[in-house]
């Protein structure tokens, strides 16, 4: 039986139990209480605390450093220039979306052994790689680590290679992950390198970086 516009019952119930397209939402900006984000590619919105966005996005809650989002019934953590793609119903596999900044870098929070860390990506780095004041704030006993050199910019450079129990950015966390501490060595940011980056599934569009966890 038709309705009075002409569509059949059929279809509108195939309609209505089409799975939901995916989001494509970034945070571009955070301070206290507040989060500017955009959402597939649109205009950026300001939301306060509690403000519902464009496509239903919540804030849950915000600080100058990341951003609780609500996103289809589901809260997610995300850091300052950090993006997540949802699409659960048809993948199930967790996806970040990463933003470059002016300079073309891509900065994201994340954290290594449950403590937070701000990463740089770097593909041309072989390992997770961190100074030796995030190492000792994060509790990694470097100094039991197998020790090498590696050269850099200033020199032949002390490393120890250590094994990371877990790293996470976003929705992503891969554990038993190779890293690196440079010995006397205070890095403004952790490098996210290959032992991280190897097992995802990465895509670049533009200024854009997708990664996509593996099963």
């Amino acid at each position: 039986m038709a309705t009075r516009h002409g569509i059949s019952w059929a279809i509108l119930w195939l309609l209505v139990t089409l799975p939901a397209h995916a989001l494509d939402v970034s945070v571009v900006a955070l301070t206290n209480g507040k989060a500017i984000i955009t959402v597939n590619g649109g205009r950026p919105k300001t939301l306060s605390v509690g403000d519902v966005g464009p496509e239903g996005v919540k804030l849950i809650t915000a600080t100058s450093e990341s951003a609780v989002l609500e996103i289809e019934g589901k809260r997610r953590t995300v850091g300052m220039g950090q993006g997540i793609t949802t699409n659960f119903e048809n993948t199930g596999r967790s996806k970040v979306v990463l933003n470059a900044d002016g300079a073309g870098h891509y900065l994201t929070s994340g954290s290594i052994n449950g403590g937070q860390v701000q990463f740089l990506v770097d593909t041309g780095a072989t390992m997770v790689s961190l100074g030796t004041s995030d190492a000792r704030r994060l509790g990694i006993e470097y100094l039991k680590g197998q020790r090498g050199t590696s050269s850099t910019a200033n020199g032949v450079a002390v490393v120890y290679h250590v094994k990371l129990d877990s790293v996470r950015v976003g929705s992503i966390t891969l554990r038993n992950v190779d890293g690196v501490v440079h010995e006397n060595s205070d890095m403004p940011f952790a490098l996210l390198g290959m032992s991280f980056l190897g097992r995802l599934d990465l895509r670049h569009e533009g200024q854009t970086l997708t990664m996509m966890q593996r099963f």
